[in-house]
């Protein structure tokens, strides 16, 4: 069974390099690949291999746009640093996903997923259209205000004000660029499923921060990233190593 990777960070395709001889290591890697330009140019050149593993946000552009320029004949299993939230849509079709960082089980599922697509000779062409149109869809679902409840009133506030969300006491608080702190009764992983993943980033387990709102960026003991704000924040906000590859990939988009 011949298989390629397309994914531009290079720690991240070792790793499922070494994950793919643990669990599967019938599957030869003959291609890695970094680019959507150097995805077309071999998929042109090269015939179609068994299965491919493809980050869903390459540094040229969106994976899905090889699809535009080449025909792809092989199941696809994609990986991603989105949360499992904003790819439900991945969950009524055959193709199935990789959420970073890829563990040993969710490969050995997405494995076992390809090989009954494989073993019922499913339209792959079909599939792919259907998850990127429901991909597309997925990412016009995110609120653009939140109802806060205020003495006697609930305030509309619109999502774009929001500075950071962090967790107090085990109560989430949202905090505006202009320094208003308001209560929400909902834990943060219901907040950052809300809120889109292009403009907010959960930074650890206590805070999610707004693009817009990082000053700078330095670095942190054991390799982990200190995030500064352009307003106060209650203590500081630490990227944990594990996260670092996702966190500039966000930033730098």
């Amino acid at each position: 069974m011949k298989a390629i990777i397309i994914e531009d960070e290079l720690i991240a395709t070792q790793n499922l390099v070494r994950l793919i001889e643990v669990v599967s290591p019938e599957i030869e890697i003959i291609a890695t690949l970094q680019s959507v330009e150097e995805s077309v140019e071999w998929f042109l050149e090269n015939s179609s291999p068994d299965l491919a593993f493809m980050d869903i946000h390459l540094a040229d552009g969106a994976s899905f746009s090889i699809f535009d320029k080449v025909e792809v004949k092989c199941p696809i299993i994609f990986t991603t640093a989105y949360d499992e939230y904003a790819l439900k849509a991945f969950e009524v079709n055959s193709i199935d996903y990789l959420l970073k960082p890829i563990t040993k089980t969710d490969l050995e599922r997405a494995i076992s997923k390809y090989k009954n697509i494989a073993s019922n000779k499913t339209d792959n062409s079909t599939l792919i259209t259907n998850i990127i149109a429901a991909f597309n869809e997925q990412k016009n679902v995110y609120k653009s205000h939140f109802l806060i409840p205020y003495k006697d009133k609930l305030l509309p506030l619109p999502t774009k004000e929001i500075a950071f969300v962090f967790s107090e006491n085990k109560m989430a608080k949202i905090v505006t660029f202009s320094q208003k702190t308001y209560h929400l009764d909902s834990s943060l992983d219901e907040i950052i499923s809300q809120l889109s993943p292009v403009n907010f980033f959960r930074a650890n387990r206590q805070y999610i921060v707004n693009h817009d709102a990082i000053k700078d960026i330095a670095f942190w003991f054991g390799n982990k990233l200190s995030v500064n704000l352009t307003i106060n924040i209650p203590e500081k906000m630490i990227v944990s190593k594990e996260k670092v590859p996702k966190f500039k990939k966000w930033y730098a988009q």
